[in-house]
């Protein structure tokens, strides 16, 4: 069990950092998830010049501090261990649009300086964000809070994952994580705003601490499948998109915020591809509230006896946008979505385990 939990949940702020609807994240840094020190964060992400110098006109960033704590959430922690940050359930589409009309467009910086290391160490848990100085590192902690089914490593408090199951956000695909050498490529964490996207797009400007703040905070981190991590590359919304189109409404939604809380700017293309994939997205009926640190809920008791079963009533759900997509079965109950009958938005069977038609029971 981790020692502390995230500092302001496992929340996103969407403008307000809105909630519920499904979008995804663009840019980022591929790295391999089992790493114990992980390298440079993406494959191209990863590509740096030798200078690392901070960029001129520098300016302090205190994420916590600048995330509005009662703003609507784009994540939630429900289904994370305790300490560890929750994952993006939905978006509102109009918080999105808000909150993306409000960045400042222009072109890409130049890439000179630029450096893996001017984020700061690799998965560091010595940061101010959520999940900072809890005894675990950063890649861990995203692991732990991404994958179903984890299995630890003895005597690290619950911190190093050695296997689980990932419902992967960018291909819809079920995949099996062992930490390892030659398997844990397989699943890797991605930069929702790749870092080189981030340093040509003002993150030069930011102080180390924010910037390390940035590298580390998990509204701009996913355990993903790792081939569709190395294809985006550092790529931005212009020339990369979820294969999983059900996703990249979230995926736009949760770029946005991340370069809104680190005052990023956008490039007109960028700005032209977010409208674009919002312009389909559906919203949702409702904000839906997070709790920092809950569990997943517990089965069911079972009565024995012989009193007459009552009726089977269905559960009244609220309505969801019909390309909702649920991670796993916490994702839907978080969002108060479980159970998901076959025919409802958010149902797949890859959440059904016992394919009888209810998954998330």
């Amino acid at each position: 069990m981790k020692k502390k939990t995230w500092g302001g949940g496992a929340v996103i702020a969407l403008v307000g950092f809105g909630v519920i609807g499904a979008l995804n994240p663009p840019d980022k840094s591929a790295t391999a998830a089992n790493t114990s020190t992980p390298s440079s964060s993406s494959a191209s992400n990863g590509a740096s010049s030798s200078g690392a110098t901070t960029g001129a006109g520098s300016t302090p960033t205190t994420p916590p501090a600048s995330f509005p704590s009662s703003s609507s959430s784009l994540r939630s922690s429900a289904g994370s261990t305790a300490g560890n940050p929750g994952r993006i359930v939905a978006v509102s589409t109009m918080a999105a649009r808000a909150q993306l009309a409000g960045l400042v467009v222009k072109g890409r910086a130049p890439k000179t300086g630029y450096s893996r290391a001017q984020f700061g160490p690799a998965w560091t848990d010595d940061v101010s964000v959520a999940g900072g100085h809890n005894g675990c590192d950063t890649r861990n902690d995203i692991l732990g809070r991404d994958l179903a089914g984890i299995t630890y490593k003895a005597g690290t408090r619950g911190c190093t994952v050695l296997a689980g199951t990932l419902h992967d956000p960018y291909t819809g695909h079920v995949i099996s994580f062992t930490r390892g050498p030659r398997t844990s490529t397989a699943v890797q964490i991605d930069h929702v705003v790749a870092l080189s996207n981030a340093w040509q797009t003002g993150a030069q400007q930011l102080d180390a601490t924010g910037r390390e703040n940035l590298a580390n905070d998990p509204r701009n981190l996913l355990a993903v499948d790792g081939p569709s991590n190395e294809a985006k590359s550092d790529g931005d919304a212009a020339t990369w998109l979820p294969p999983n189109k059900t996703f990249r409404c979230t995926y736009v939604a949760d770029q946005i915020a991340v370069k809104a809380a680190y005052h990023l700017w956008v490039t007109p293309p960028e700005k032209a591809a977010m409208t674009a994939v919002l312009a389909h997205c559906t919203n949702p009926p409702g904000p839906t509230s997070s709790t920092t640190g809950t569990t997943r809920a517990p089965a069911p008791r079972q009565t024995t006896g012989t009193t007459p079963a009552a009726p089977a009533v269905s559960p009244v759900v609220p309505a969801q946008p019909a390309d909702v997509y649920y991670p796993n079965c916490a994702a839907a109950r978080a969002a108060g979505a479980a159970p998901l009958h076959r025919g409802q938005p958010g149902y797949r069977s890859g959440l059904d385990r016992d394919h009888d038609g209810i998954a998330c029971e």
